[in-house]
């Protein structure tokens, strides 16, 4: 099927609330890695969210060096090989700081608004604008800034309050104070308050959760916040206002706390530092079994076959396929794609 239209979007995000599980949402550099992501989608026949953020974008355009370039590029081969595929597939970009939104979001919108000019699909289906940084009148005004765009083109917003701590595409949260890794009930209910008529919106309430790579147990996460701010919203909005809640940060944390999530609210989990090791990992194992043959040691020719990049991409992207599987069964996604 071709990429998720607004509409099977919005389908795709309201099945998994009502039903209780979340999509995986794939950071992807490259052609492979979307690739990887692609295949996992189809074998377990779960819809997915592929994504792209200003630092993969960056590296997608190769000398370039332009982040939205690279992000359009990886967007064209998904919406080209979605095609092919049984399930539903949305485009999404990740983390976008305030500081680039002139350099990275609004040029994706803009594609999105030339490619509607002249009938075609969205580009991407949502962006992410991590105004986390800011305060929360101001984070709350320039998300309001750039939903009214997105809404007049059939574009989800995701919006941030609180921190995600750790590191993550060079942005470094390691020495946050604690209180600002935990959104308040207050904040979300004046999120939902303020974005919800405007137009949709997806929102990353932070409750303790940290990127990064961590031992399983090390990240104390308190899921319970979601479902205090989930109430306070439902008690002084109604129910039709409850948040579709984003997951970020998932390394490291305990199924059981993935689980209760999802019961209040979460549709969507990002994962990225866990497939990275994924796809990196087959390529070390495929080099030091092969070192012979993959080096031209001592004036010998190797062995074309072991150092031709496909025999250790295909390694790769089936090493991160699996890790991908793992996290759709994870989060409860497989054999509910919309299209069956």
């Amino acid at each position: 099927m071709p990429v998720a239209n607004y509409e099977q979007y919005c389908q795709m995000l309201e099945k998994a609330s009502k039903e209780k599980f979340a999509f995986t949402a794939i950071n992807v550099t490259s052609t492979s890695t979307a690739n990887a992501a692609l295949r996992a989608f189809a074998e377990t026949k779960s819809d997915g969210i592929i994504q792209v953020s200003s630092g993969g974008g960056k590296y997608a355009a190769g000398c370039a060096e332009d982040m939205a370039l690279g992000a359009i590029s990886l967007a064209q081969h998904v919406h080209l090989v979605a095609s092919k595929m049984d399930v539903v597939v949305a485009l999404h970009t990740d983390h976008c700081h305030p500081d680039k939104v002139e350099s990275f979001m609004i040029p994706l919108i803009e594609e999105t608004e030339r490619r509607r000019a002249k009938g075609e699909t969205n580009l991407f289906n949502s962006h992410m604008f991590d105004g986390s940084e800011l305060p929360l009148a101001e984070n709350i005004a320039q998300s309001k800034q750039l939903l009214e765009r997105c809404a007049k083109n059939e574009i989800i917003l995701e919006v941030e309050t609180g921190v995600v701590g750790g590191e993550e595409d060079g942005v470094n949260n390691e020495d946050m104070p604690a209180d600002k890794l935990y959104t308040t009930p207050e904040e979300m209910v004046q999120i939902a308050k303020e974005l919800n008529p405007i137009g949709k919106i997806m929102y990353a309430a932070t409750f303790g959760n940290v990127h990064g790579v961590y031992k399983p147990g090390n990240v104390k996460l308190r899921p319970t916040i979601l479902k205090d701010g989930q109430d306070a919203v439902e008690k002084e909005l109604g129910a039709e206002h409850r948040h579709l809640l984003v997951f970020h940060g998932g390394s490291g944390s305990e199924l059981e706390d993935i689980h209760e999530t999802l019961g209040y609210g979460v549709i969507k989990m990002n994962v990225d530092t866990d497939t990275q090791y994924a796809y990196t990992r087959p390529v070390v194992d495929h080099v030091m079994k092969n070192y012979d043959e993959v080096l031209k040691i001592e004036g010998e020719v190797g062995n074309k076959k072991k150092y031709d990049p496909r025999a250790w991409g295909k390694s790769a992207e089936r090493g991160m396929t699996d890790r991908i599987i793992q996290s759709i069964k994870d989060l409860k996604s497989d054999g509910k794609s919309i299209s069956l």
